[in-house]
């Protein structure tokens, strides 16, 4: 049964500007907001939207990746005609090959998506904390008579330098794309978010896998080679909430961002656009009669008995009395022992923070770094960590780094 259409999630890359919390992990699967991955949004997003059938293009560090999505039951994914699919690069017949750029990993897919035969698809990114109708998306690219369409923000121009923008008309139909420009013509950044006509894309992939000195890439080819062809092509104007996450800094203003649902956009607790998650399984959080809690999210198997402040707590993380938490977000199964001070930073899963340790530091005057510390890692007693630290390996107690 043919299938109106179907996403395909570019999971694959390696997150180099978050290299502690990446050593191991895809980026996709970055825990963010206290229960969640990054990937969860764009899964969610597809399943709200009625898009029930997912490629997930997996290259770097797929393990926990491939275990979080298994069958895709907690986003309603598992079907039988359709669900979610992991598809990482795969040998066939005439030799193996990684993904080589976002274009060759949909083109090495190419009879996955014909499986479905769908009429379009949508390419989404996996690094994006994003709530978005994709359904609402299509029927733009329908009602323009389009053969693609982007997703694009307003930015303050500005910032407009650091993003690939669409020129377009007054019919909203791109004119010109301009890859990050010193002199920008338009400040209407490309969120990533595509939605082509399956035919048309089928096309330009063939062609540009044939063209050998091509990067096989979205923004630097095959966009390029739609508007020398003066395709249809469409800009659709997206207001909510996006944020590409993929620097420590934005990871860090993301969660803290859910704290404030009012101001920020970002909005966790909205009943009519659920975002699905693993269950963590753990019971629920502790919050002893000394600890003090302000404006923090504490999820579940949680123990508090020291002091957390605008924090971000995930699954399973230890406060001793004593300690303090501030401005932080902390990942699944961290201890805190007495009497260590954590501030400002981001702190990744399993890790020990030992007694009278400190970990970042709150910003004062320029220096406003979040530190930064991988996971699995030990933080010696009474350890100090700088707040521009990023700290990959086990720190020994008395040490300072950086």
């Amino acid at each position: 049964m043919a299938k109106e259409m179907i996403a395909m999630l570019l999971a694959g890359g390696q997150w180099s500007r978050l290299y502690a919390l990446t050593q191991k992990l895809a980026k996709p699967a970055v825990p963010f907001g206290g229960k969640y991955r990054i990937i969860d949004f764009p899964l969610s997003n597809c399943v709200n939207s009625g898009i029930d059938t997912v490629g997930i293009l997996t290259q770097y560090q797929p393990l926990v990746l491939n275990e979080y999505i298994g069958n895709g039951q907690p986003w309603d994914l598992d079907r039988l005609h359709g669900g979610v699919h992991v598809l990482p690069p795969y040998q066939k017949a005439s030799g193996s090959d990684w993904y080589k750029g976002t274009a060759n990993a949909i083109y090495q897919n190419i009879p996955f998506i014909e499986r479905y035969d769908p009429q379009y698809v949508i390419i989404l990114s996996g690094y994006q904390i994003c709530k978005q109708d994709y359904s609402d998306f299509l029927r733009f690219h329908k009602e323009k008579g389009a053969e693609f369409s982007v997703a694009v923000m307003e930015v303050p121009w500005e910032e407009a330098p650091r993003f690939g923008l669409m020129v377009t008309d007054e019919e909203d139909r791109i004119t010109e794309f301009q890859e990050k420009p010193k002199n920008p013509k338009s400040n209407l950044a490309s969120m990533g978010i595509y939605i082509f006509n399956w035919d048309i894309l089928k096309q330009y992939l063939i062609e540009d896998e044939e063209d050998p000195d091509s990067e096989n890439d979205f923004g630097n080819n095959i966009i390029p080679n739609l508007l020398r062809d003066s395709r249809r092509m469409y800009a659709y104007h997206f207001s909510g909430y996006w944020k590409d996450v993929g620097t420590i800094s934005s990871l860090w203003e993301a969660n803290m961002e859910v704290l404030d649902p009012e101001h920020s956009g970002i909005n966790l607790f909205d009943e009519n656009w659920k975002i699905y998650s693993r269950n963590s399984g753990m019971t629920g959080h502790k919050i002893s009669a000394g600890a003090l809690v302000e404006n923090s999210m504490i999820t579940d198997g949680c123990r508090i008995d020291g002091q957390v402040r605008h924090s971000i707590l995930f699954a399973g993380v230890k406060v001793e009395a004593g300690a303090v938490v501030e401005d932080a977000v902390i990942m699944g199964g961290t201890t805190i022992k007495e009497g260590a001070v954590i501030r400002h930073c981001i702190v990744a899963e399993n890790v020990q923070i030992e007694k009278g340790a400190v970990v970042g530091a709150m910003p004062s005057g320029e220096e406003k770094g979040v530190a930064t510390i991988g996971p699995g890692l030990t933080i010696g007693a009474g350890a100090t960590i700088g707040p521009n630290a990023m700290v990959n390996n086990n720190v020994k107690g008395g040490e300072e780094q950086w």
